[in-house]
C-alpha cells in the first residue's frame, strides 16, 4: 500500500511538472498576441530560451541554492551535483530526487519567463539571455530557499502553497525593475506625457494563451501537493472559482470604465486571478476564493491604469500587475482568509521578499544597462526585432506599418 501510495505520488507530481512546463507555450502566446507582430519571433525565441538556460542554471546551482541545506538564508550544499542531495534511497522531500527537481525546475523557469512581456519589443536579446540566466541563477533560488526551502521566511509561518510570492511576484518585481530601466517603447507617451494605446496584433492568439495558463494552472496549484491527496479537488475549486471571479469582475469595471468590456484586460484578469489564489488555494474556501479573485479582478484593472498613466512604466502586457502587484495582493490575503495563517507573517514574508528581488534585480539590470546596453537602437526598434536581432520574421510575406 505503501509503494502504491508513492507511484501514485510520483505519476501526479509529473504531471503537474508537464503542465507546468507547458504555461510556457501560454506565456509565449500572450506575450505575442498582446504585442506587434514585428516582434513575434524575438518574443518566441525569449521564451525558449527561458526554459532552457533556467534549466540549465538551476540543475547546476539553483537548486543547490534553495534547497542545499537548512540555513535560514541559503543553500549550502549540492552545488554542480545537485543529486547528492538525495538520501540512500535516492529520495528527497518524500520524492525520487528527479522527480522533486523536474518539478522545481518548471517553476523556476515559471518566475524567469514573467519579465519577458514586461520588457517585450526593444529589449536587446543578449541582455535579455544574461537577466534571464540570472534571475534561475540568484534572484529566485535565494527568494525560493527563504519560502520552500526551510529559510527564516518559512520558519515565521509564512505560508506561499504554489507561489503567488515565491513565483509570481519574484517575476513581476523582477519585470517592474527591468521595464524601468529600459524605458518605454517609442510613441507610448506623447510630448505632454499621455499614454498612448499600442494593439497588439493577434488578440485570437493571446486568447488562447490565456486558456493555456488557465488549464495549466491546475497543475501548477494541485500539483504543488507533490502528491495523490484527498484536497486536490478542494485546490482545484477555489483555483477556478477565484479565476472565474476576477474575469467576471474585471469584465464589469472595464464595461463602466470604457463604456465596451475590454477583451485583453478581461483576460488579464484571468490570470490577475489566479495569480491571486496561487498562495492560498490550499486553506481558503470556495467563498474566499471568490471573495480573493473578485478583488484582484478590480486590483488588476487599476494597477495597470496606475503604472501606464501615473508611474509611466510602459508594460505591454500587463505583467507587472498581474504578477507582481496580485501575487503581492494574495500571499497577504491568504493571512486576512487562510486557516492556521497569521496576516503578519504573510507581510513580513511578502515585504521581505519584494525588497530582496527589487534591489538585486534593479542592480542586475542597472549593470547590464551600463556595459552591453538594455535596449535595441531607434532603427531596430521601429523596423523589428525580430528583422534586426534574428534575420526572420514571423509572418513571412506580411509587410508591416513601422512606427515612426
Amino acid at each position: 500500500m505503501e509503494n502504491m501510495q508513492l507511484l501514485l505520488n510520483i505519476v501526479w507530481t509529473m504531471l503537474g511538472a508537464f503542465l507546468v512546463y507547458f504555461m510556457q507555450a501560454g506565456f509565449a502566446m500572450v506575450e505575442t498576441g498582446f504585442t506587434r507582430a514585428k516582434n513575434s519571433g524575438n518574443i518566441l525565441m525569449k521564451n525558449m530560451m527561458d526554459f532552457v538556460l533556467g534549466s540549465i542554471v538551476f540543475f547546476l546551482v539553483g537548486f543547490a541554492i534553495m534547497f542545499g541545506g537548512d540555513n535560514a538564508f541559503i543553500g549550502t550544499k549540492g552545488f554542480f551535483a545537485p543529486m547528492s542531495l538525495a538520501d540512500e534511497s535516492g529520495m528527497f522531500h518524500d520524492l525520487p530526487i528527479g522527480v522533486f527537481m523536474i518539478f522545481q525546475t518548471v517553476f523556476c523557469a515559471t518566475a524567469a519567463t514573467i519579465v519577458s512581456g514586461a520588457m517585450a519589443e526593444r529589449t536587446k536579446f543578449v541582455s535579455y539571455l544574461i537577466y534571464s540566466a540570472a534571475i534561475s541563477l540568484f534572484i529566485y533560488p535565494v527568494t525560493g530557499h527563504w519560502i520552500w526551502g526551510g529559510g527564516w521566511i518559512s520558519q515565521i509561518g509564512f505560508h506561499d502553497f504554489a507561489g503567488s510570492s515565491a513565483v509570481h511576484m519574484v517575476g513581476g518585481v523582477c519585470a517592474l525593475a527591468g521595464a524601468s530601466l529600459v524605458g518605454p517603447r517609442l510613441n507610448k507617451y506623447t510630448k505632454e506625457e499621455k499614454p498612448l494605446a499600442i494593439p497588439g496584433h493577434n488578440l485570437p492568439l493571446g486568447t488562447l494563451g490565456v486558456f493555456i495558463l488557465w488549464f495549466c494552472w491546475f497543475g501548477f496549484n494541485c500539483g504543488s501537493t507533490t502528491a495523490a491527496a484527498l484536497n486536490l479537488g478542494d485546490i482545484a475549486m477555489t483555483t477556478n472559482l477565484a479565476a472565474a471571479a476576477a474575469t467576471l469582475v474585471t469584465l464589469i469595471v472595464t464595461w463602466i470604465r470604457y463604456g465596451k468590456p475590454d477583451l485583453t484586460m478581461t483576460m488579464n484578469g484571468a490570470l490577475a486571478g489566479l495569480v491571486a489564489i496561487t498562495a492560498g488555494c490550499d486553506v481558503v474556501n470556495c467563498y474566499e476564493a471568490l471573495i480573493i479573485g473578485a478583488l484582484a479582478g478590480v486590483l488588476v484593472v487599476f494597477s495597470v491604469e496606475f503604472f501606464d498613466r501615473v508611474a509611466k512604466i510602459d508594460d505591454p502586457v500587463g505583467a507587472i500587475s498581474v504578477h507582481g502587484v496580485c501575487g503581492a495582493f494574495g500571499t497577504i490575503m491568504t493571512g486576512v482568509f487562510g486557516t492556521g495563517c497569521s496576516l503578519t507573517a504573510q507581510i513580513i514574508g511578502c515585504a521581505a521578499t519584494m525588497a530582496y528581488t527589487f534591489v538585486v534585480a534593479w542592480i542586475m539590470f542597472f549593470l547590464i544597462k551600463k556595459t552591453i546596453g538594455l535596449r535595441v537602437s531607434e532603427k531596430e526598434e521601429v523596423e523589428g526585432l525580430d528583422l534586426h536581432e534574428h534575420g526572420c520574421t514571423a509572418y513571412a510575406n506580411f509587410h508591416f506599418h513601422n512606427d515612426k
